[in-house]
């Protein structure tokens, strides 16, 4: 097994496995292909234990790939919350997201309510401490809300007609 060979054999193997769907392949498909490929018998021992070999670190390479992926991941979704922290963006008692302050009783949240997702501005109270929710505003689904916020210059000029008055 010349280091030539080897070389040539190992970028097949790597070009197969990278083109592979790796819930279907095996090693034995790897190592036909890469025979049929290279024009080159692979059967032998020698050869099965390079592939196998080739095989186990390009696994473990893309295992390291996905859990760098999903700690980068992990790191930007606490990067956004504290960034909504720092914003004043947090989460309210009732598990909803503040987004804003009205006022010391009034404030806009997202939530989600039965699987949909709501804006809702509303009053609050206190009871023991926590800030709970009256019956006094109005929840509004997005595509309620995407309506409203297309609204807004309309509602603005009006305003502004009104206090010209």
């Amino acid at each position: 097994m010349d280091a030539e060979t080897q070389q040539r054999v190992e970028e097949t193997v790597l070009e197969i496995l990278n083109n592979s769907n790796m819930e279907e392949t095996t090693e034995y498909k790897i190592r036909k292909s890469a025979s049929d490929k290279l024009g080159i018998d692979l059967s032998d021992p020698t050869w099965k234990k390079f592939i196998r070999q080739v095989v186990e670190s390009y696994l473990q390479e893309q295992q390291a790939k996905a859990e760098q992926q999903e700690e980068e991941e992990e790191e930007e979704e606490e990067e956004e919350e504290e960034n909504n922290r720092k914003r004043g963006e947090k989460d309210d008692d009732e598990g909803g997201l503040i987004i804003c302050r009205l006022s010391d009783k009034r404030r806009v949240t997202i939530s989600d309510f039965r699987g949909k997702t709501l804006v809702s501005i509303r009053e609050y109270y206190k009871r023991d401490g926590k800030e709970l929710p009256t019956a006094k505003g109005i929840s509004l689904t997005t595509e309620q809300w995407s309506s409203f916020k297309k609204n807004v210059p309309a509602i603005e000029k009006a305003i502004k007609k009104m206090e010209s008055w």
